[in-house]
């Protein structure tokens, strides 16, 4: 049966149960979606929560294919949308498995919503409330998710990466500063997404930054906005490959999602290119398998419709 997704901003009641459950994976170092990764440096316990941002970084590092720098295994290409679907299900999965509850449905952040409010209130919106999941700082000092190196289970980062790019292994508070960076002051509107959802086809050439196509609008490429904005206007552990670190990047991801469910309404369940597209698109075709560090990796074609999985409490945007 399928779960449904709500929207954190109107429900205290996911809200909660997202908060103890990250918190949960965060602690959790012999679950079954556990395993050894090696990172630089001393043997470093990875919590179930920290494999889905080494599986980020992983993916961000892995060039699709090989010999371009054009598209990685989970960004700037067709794929954007099938692989973040495939790891938020993953993600979802573990998290009904930590509260003991298969009903749970990994919530979203409508951050158009937010981005709505003026400017000088968009800091202000309840999901950085001390009560929601905090709000800005080096590290954060509100919310759930405040590190006290005195006590082993408050939360921290594990992994991070370095100017390269690269894993490497810390032990430290999340930072934000929400509206601080120049490139992103304020949030998308609602304008933004309608004018993506408007947007066809799903993909098309030269299938990277440059493609003027519903996933390109989506990601935030052409034009700059919508989920790399988001990204940027959090700021902080939110702005580099190891953005999993902060428990809003998958509130994100799963707006950008139910924006993505809600285009394939208007649109269809289709995705391009398909599988006669050259080898040149190998990772991004309809039929080419998904990086993945938890499960059997499925195929795009496999995860355009999750209606059996997951539905949404509202396409409306």
């Amino acid at each position: 049966m399928a779960v449904t997704r709500p929207n954190i901003l109107t429900n205290s009641t996911a809200l909660q149960q997202y908060c103890d459950a990250v918190k949960a994976l965060k602690n959790e170092f012999t679950g079954p979606t556990t395993q050894t990764v090696h990172i630089p440096g001393p043997s470093h316990p990875v919590s179930t929560y920290d494999l889905f941002v080494v599986w980020h970084v992983n993916a961000m590092m892995t060039l699709t294919p090989a010999g371009q720098s054009d598209r990685n295994a989970a960004h700037s290409g067709p794929v954007f949308g099938p692989w973040h679907r495939f790891m938020l299900r993953q993600f979802e999965l573990n998290l009904q498995r930590v509260l003991s509850n298969p009903a749970f449905g990994l919530p979203y952040w409508d951050w158009a919503a937010d981005g709505q409010l003026p400017k000088n209130q968009q800091t202000q919106s309840k999901l950085f409330a001390p009560d929601g999941i905090g709000g800005s700082g080096t590290p954060i000092t509100t919310g759930p998710f405040v590190f006290n190196p005195a006590d082993s289970q408050s939360f921290r980062l594990r992994v991070e990466t370095d100017s390269n790019g690269d894993l490497r292994q810390t032990n430290r508070g999340l930072n934000r500063t929400l509206g601080k960076q120049t490139q992103a002051p304020v949030l998308p509107k609602k304008a933004d997404t309608a004018q993506a959802i408007a947007t066809a086809p799903y993909d098309g050439p030269p299938w990277n930054r440059s493609s003027n196509s519903f996933r390109n609008h989506l990601e935030g490429w052409l034009p700059y906005g919508m989920h790399n904005k988001v990204h940027v206007w959090v700021g902080g552990d939110m702005l580099p490959a190891a953005s999993p670190n902060d428990p809003v990047f998958f509130l994100n991801h799963c707006n950008v999602d139910r924006i993505w469910e809600a285009w394939m309404k208007k649109h269809g369940r289709v995705y391009l290119p398909d599988q006669s597209a050259p080898a040149s698109l190998k990772g991004h075709r309809i039929n080419d398998l998904l990086s993945s560090l938890i499960s059997a990796p499925p195929t795009p074609a496999a995860v355009l419709d999750s209606t059996q999985q997951y539905v949404y409490d509202s396409l409306a945007v």
